[in-house]
């Protein structure tokens, strides 16, 4: 009886264990199980000021939930602040200077056109005025030597007595009188000249001047270059000032804070981890040898270690193109000829249907049924 009972206990092991091997085998084979996978987040940040400087305040404590936008850290703006203030007065500065300069410009321009046109027209004026006059005392020395000969022949009938003495007289006097006028003349028109000397120096004084106009403008044009170097400044500082001030970027948890406030610190370092605990997936670096059937859209189940192998539905969203050891910085050397095959490992994106209790970095198992 006992050799019977024996005999029935272990066919009863061994048909257990032929149950549980086949199923064993018959999972392993309809899935492809992986124990090297862990929960993700798609929103996972380290942020950091991108500016330097003394972190006055941190506003979040490490676990805390945050939303969009909040205020995370603050550093001290008061040396852009000063910063901003002295390109600002610089900037006031300039201004002014520009617009003195433009002004002076503008002076001297229309200064030196009205001088311009003054000497151009008194150059014409005393051109008309020496032609008239010459042509005046061309005329008066005709008339003159008329007289001239009137008076020789007045002279002459004056010796026989045709005429009387007054006659004579009256006729030198007219001579004596258009010579003294034809003098007067001559004498007008060195002048002349001069005036129009003093006018073409007047004119060309004039034309040289224009040369400070151009210097000025050259120190306006270099003066609006620096003006539009201050602005670009005074906007960097803006945007400093706007770095100061540290957000959240995303709704979510603060997963890890770096340090305590106050602190000094440089631009790009790290503050506080931000992970969005509402876009969690789960990654599984796959085998090559057990990527046959698994496909886009195949039904996954993912057992999670830490909430005590809780069993979550989740489809397989995207297959890695690549192995994981594609981009290794430091790639595998066969040159020499020997290699030895390594097995290779595919990411697999696995989407989540549910996210309660998870959280990034968990680790997990996972089954993907095979099609």
């Amino acid at each position: 009886m006992s050799k019977k009972i024996g005999s029935f206990i272990l066919v009863a092991i061994v048909a257990v264990l032929v149950v549980t091997g086949y199923r064993y085998i018959s999972y392993r084979t309809t899935n492809a199980v992986s124990d090297a996978a862990f929960i993700k987040s798609d929103s996972l940040s380290i942020l950091s000021f991108q500016v330097g400087g003394k972190v006055e305040k941190l506003f979040v404590e490490q676990n805390q939930k945050v939303q969009k936008g909040q205020l995370i850290a603050q550093i001290d703006p008061s040396d852009i602040e000063l910063t901003k203030k002295e390109l600002q007065h610089k900037q006031k500065a300039l201004t002014q200077k520009i617009a003195a300069l433009k002004t002076r410009k503008k002076r001297l321009q229309t200064s030196l056109e009205l001088k311009t046109q003054i000497a151009k027209t008194s150059i014409e004026q005393i051109q008309e005025q020496k032609k008239a006059t010459a042509y005046e005392v061309e005329s008066m020395q005709a008339k003159l030597a008329k007289l001239q000969n009137d008076q020789k022949r007045f002279e002459k009938m004056y010796k026989q007595n045709l005429i009387s003495k007054s006659d004579l007289e009256n006729i030198q006097t007219q001579v004596k009188s258009l010579q003294k006028t034809l003098l007067a003349l001559k004498e007008k028109l060195p002048l002349l000249q001069t005036r129009q000397t003093k006018a073409t120096l007047a004119l060309k004084l004039a034309k040289a001047q224009l040369v400070e106009v151009k210097e000025l403008q050259k120190q306006i044009d270099a003066n609006l270059q620096e003006l539009e170097s201050l602005k670009s400044l005074v906007e960097k500082a803006d945007r400093q000032l706007s770095y100061t001030k540290l957000y959240a970027p995303f709704s979510g948890v603060i997963a890890k804070k770096f340090f305590d406030a106050p602190k000094v610190l440089k631009a790009g370092t790290p503050v506080v981890a931000l992970v969005d605990d509402s876009k969690l997936y789960c990654e599984v670096l796959l085998s090559e040898k057990k990527l046959k059937g698994v496909r886009v859209g195949n039904d996954v189940t993912v057992s999670v270690d830490a909430l005590n192998g809780k069993k979550i539905d989740a489809k397989v969203e995207s297959i890695a193109p690549t192995s994981a050891s594609t981009f290794s910085l430091v790639p595998r050397d066969i040159a020499s000829g020997e290699f030895t095959k390594l097995d290779q490992r595919f990411a697999v994106r696995i989407r989540l249907e549910d996210t309660k209790g998870l959280r990034a970095g968990m680790g997990a198992s996972v089954a993907i049924e095979r099609k």
